[in-house]
């Protein structure tokens, strides 16, 4: 991860510098900045390989600031927020965040999470592995929806479906089997490369943020197991 641009936005300054030494530490190049203004102007200006956003910064606060973001980029976003069940980590995945970390959070946790969100956008080379398994040249169909796995395009009635890259790998993870329900320990596991328990809502979430682009009832819910792409 040499090399790797981190902008991270926190208002706290201990927080803030304590962080940034711990990110440094790991070899990350860290931009660090007080307030979300702040924040957006050193994403326009440096476009980091990835953010990390608090939820609550002053000037413009973290899930308007992702929105800002996923506007201009498809680049990783993970939010912080103080609270587990807050209603702010769903409002953070619902403007595109790609997942969250609750504070307080240990350094090696939490440098785990950003390089696990690094290889799931290939950085440095770090591939796809669902892409891989259907082999190259592969076109999958279903009804209207087209999906490339190797050009990583989708389409849906001709038209061009603009994906983030976890969302890309969501629709590869279903696309590789259809009819076949995974749960969403699986999804966590495939799709965000939690090699350990994960909070179910960041699947929950995405597949409703996919379900808006490629139809809602390309996914079914099956209850009390997860998902499946209707074949």
């Amino acid at each position: 991860m040499a090399d790797t641009h981190v902008l991270f936005v926190e208002d706290d300054d201990v927080i803030r510098e304590a962080t940034q030494l711990a990110l440094e530490r790991h070899g990350f190049v860290v931009t660090a900045m007080p307030d979300g203004l702040l924040g957006l102007e050193s994403f326009r200006a440096n476009r980091p390989d990835i953010a990390l956003l608090d939820v609550m910064v002053p000037g413009l606060d973290g899930v308007s600031l992702c929105r800002r973001i996923r506007d201009e980029s498809t680049v990783p976003v993970i939010m912080l927020s103080a609270r587990a069940d807050s209603i702010d980590v769903v409002l953070g995945l619902e403007a595109g965040a790609d997942d969250y970390v609750t504070k307080p959070f240990d350094g090696a946790v939490l440098v785990a999470r950003i390089r696990a969100v690094l290889r799931r956008f290939g950085h440095a080379g770090g591939g796809d592995r669902a892409a891989a398994d259907q082999g190259p040249g592969a076109l999958l169909t279903f009804g209207d929806l087209e999906v490339d796995t190797e050009g990583m395009e989708v389409r849906r009635a001709g038209d061009p479906v603009g994906l983030t890259p976890t969302e890309m790998r969501l629709l590869l993870e279903f696309s590789s089997s259809p009819g076949t329900v995974l749960s969403r320990d699986k999804l966590l596991e495939r799709v965000w490369d939690y090699g350990w328990g994960g909070d179910t809502r960041v699947v929950d979430v995405h597949v409703q943020r996919l379900r808006t682009k490629i139809g809602q009832d390309r996914i079914e819910t099956v209850r009390g197991f997860g998902y499946k792409l209707k074949a």
